[in-house]
């Protein structure tokens, strides 16, 4: 069974969780890496869910805000030995309700075309693909997703 966390940032579950994300990214995105990496700082991230199973973090996300109606889903991540579980998708609707709750109704966010899990995952979740947004416009290695949530 899959327990899911709120939590925040300075959370040392989802610190080391987002470490094991990072380190995954560098490789994939290479020379890429440190343009993603300035966008990915935990400062602004109140919203944050820690995924435990059997007493032990093996995953986390969260959410920002980016509009009135609009949160970005960012951090995601599932330690790889754990993937297949569909323990990612509980993760993304869990985010998905609490954005609802907090009077949110569209969430958005960025991956990378070297992050086929992750497309995958968000198109299994009815994320549509959309131009890139924000900071991403105009960059080929990223694909941007959007999902309405009414309330």
């Amino acid at each position: 069974m899959l327990d899911l966390k709120k939590t925040n940032a300075a959370d040392p579950d989802f610190v080391r969780l987002v470490k094991k994300l990072d380190e995954d990214l560098t490789i994939r995105d290479g020379d890429d890496h440190e343009f993603y990496d300035q966008y990915n700082q935990l400062d602004d991230i109140k919203y944050v869910v820690v995924a435990i199973k059997n007493g032990r973090a093996i995953g986390c996300g969260a959410i920002k805000q980016w509009d009135d109606q609009t949160m970005e889903v960012k951090r995601m991540w599932v330690d790889v030995q754990e993937r297949g579980q569909g323990f990612a998708s509980q993760i993304l609707n869990f985010l998905e309700e609490w954005a609802r709750e907090l009077g949110f109704n569209r969430c958005i966010l960025e991956t990378g075309i070297r992050q086929p899990e992750a497309i995958g995952l968000y198109k299994k979740n009815r994320y549509m693909v959309i131009e890139n947004y924000g900071q991403y416009q105009g960059v080929k290695t990223s694909v941007c997703f959007e999902k309405y949530m009414p309330s």
